[in-house]
């Protein structure tokens, strides 16, 4: 069976995104993306020791922090700031009841180095949070999104 799919455009630009997603077996898939790159989405089961691929709730996590964390260092990069280190913790809090899915989700972003321009980089989050962030925007739609900052100066 064929499906065809009308590319939606603007400007010549794609405003939809497709994915091909394979099971490999218990409880595998694989699943590519536009820019022809694959990942892994994997669960526990039984007789298995340990998962191949993120679950794919928790690589609904890593959407988010990949999602914002380019953002950032886009920013920070017109900005003229360089020398940092970033890292982006999220975590997400579950419903009790099936479907099961994040009713809150907590982003937290360390930030260090020798010389952190603590404003510029609290700027750089905001503009992510609140305007750029595509996958945050979603997050909104169905989870309670908190985020913190934190700044470790060498």
């Amino acid at each position: 069976m064929v499906f065809l799919i009308e590319q939606v455009t603007k400007n010549n630009f794609i405003m939809a995104h497709k994915t091909i997603t394979h099971w490999k077996g218990r409880m595998l898939f694989e699943s590519d993306n536009p820019s022809g790159n694959t990942v892994l989405m994997d669960t526990t089961d039984d007789g298995v020791a340990r998962q191949q691929g993120l679950s794919p709730k928790a690589m609904m996590l890593s959407s988010l922090a990949g999602c914002s964390g380019i953002d950032i260092v886009d920013i920070l990069k017109k900005m003229k700031i360089t020398d940092y280190r970033l890292q982006i913790d999220v975590v997400g809090e579950l419903t009790d009841d099936h479907p099961k899915y994040y009713h809150s989700v907590y982003v937290d972003y360390y930030f260090s180095g020798r010389h952190i321009d603590e404003k510029k980089c609290k700027r750089a989050v905001e503009l992510s949070v609140e305007k750029y962030c595509g996958v945050m925007e979603m997050f909104r739609k169905f989870a309670n999104v908190n985020t913190k900052i934190h700044f470790q100066t060498q």
